[in-house]
């Protein structure tokens, strides 16, 4: 770990100036934070990263985790929680966002048979999310779905998404945007960002290899995670537009083995790009 860490000190000297703005969502060092919370959590400071989005503590106690991100300057600004989590009990979810100091929770995956994402699915999603929302805003939180590809399935004169985004009242319920994922199934996230300015206050940016066939199923190798800007979802337009509508929070997510060595390049690239802002 101390020659990784020094590897990505060295690294990061470059973008320290622009990452502030741009988060990560803690998934991304999955294999490494379990076998050095305090190493990882100062690889992520080194970055110049201030902003993640996490809901572990990796064996550790609260307090012992939170006092580690305050020693890194690291805020917990938005934590996950599972689909069966907000349908049990969303006061504990609200609990557990807060002892974080967190304000946003999200929920990545809607439960499904198979590769069949339905109808009925939507339906008890939706009656989920707008229930558990409530009781979220009325501890001052604000829950968001993160779109899996799998809700862009024809329905009526649109998507299952379409019907989500309609039937969810955004006082409640809103989306956190992962670009891979809107790409994947054949979306174009600039178009959906234009379609629905009002309803991701949140993203994630992730890149995909070049020549990655489309799919709707929400599943992909994790190795078609690549540098962004070296893939195909079109990071530069995506963060031209996502900026002008006041996206609120940006997340790297990295699923890739080699998430370590890329992040501090994905930085570079956000950093370059945003010279043209």
């Amino acid at each position: 770990m101390k020659k990784i860490c020094l590897f990505i000190l060295l690294s990061g000297l470059v973008t320290l100036s622009y990452a502030q703005e741009i988060g990560l969502q803690l998934y991304s060092l999955r294999n490494e934070i379990p076998k050095d919370v305090p190493g990882s959590l100062a690889i992520i400071k080194d970055w110049g990263i201030k902003e993640i989005e996490g809901g572990s503590t990796y064996g550790l106690t609260l307090e012992e985790f939170n006092a580690l991100c305050k020693k890194n300057n690291l805020k917990m600004v938005s934590i996950g929680a599972g689909f069966d989590e907000l349908e049990k009990d969303a006061v504990a979810v609200a609990t557990k966002a807060k002892q974080f100091g967190a304000k946003y929770v999200m929920c990545s995956w809607i439960p499904h048979t198979g590769n069949d994402f339905t109808l009925a699915d939507t339906e008890k999603a939706i009656a989920v999310f707008e229930k558990a929302g409530k009781v979220l805003a009325a501890q001052g939180l604000s829950l968001c779905y993160h779109i899996h590809g799998y809700e862009f399935r024809p329905y009526e004169n649109g998507t299952l998404f379409d019907l989500m985004v309609k039937r969810l009242d955004p006082k409640f319920v809103n989306f956190e945007m992962d670009v891979f994922w809107v790409r994947h199934p054949g979306q174009d996230p600039v178009a959906l960002l234009k379609k629905y300015p009002q309803r991701f206050p949140l993203m994630h940016l992730k890149d995909r290899r070049i020549g990655t066939p489309d799919s709707q199923d929400g599943h992909a190798d994790n190795e078609t995670n690549v540098v962004l800007g070296s893939g195909d979802v079109g990071i530069a337009a995506i963060m031209k537009e996502a900026r002008k509508l006041g996206v609120k929070l940006f997340f790297i997510e990295d699923e890739s083995a080699h998430a370590i060595e890329q992040i501090p390049k994905s930085l570079a690239y956000l950093k370059s790009i945003s010279k043209g802002k």
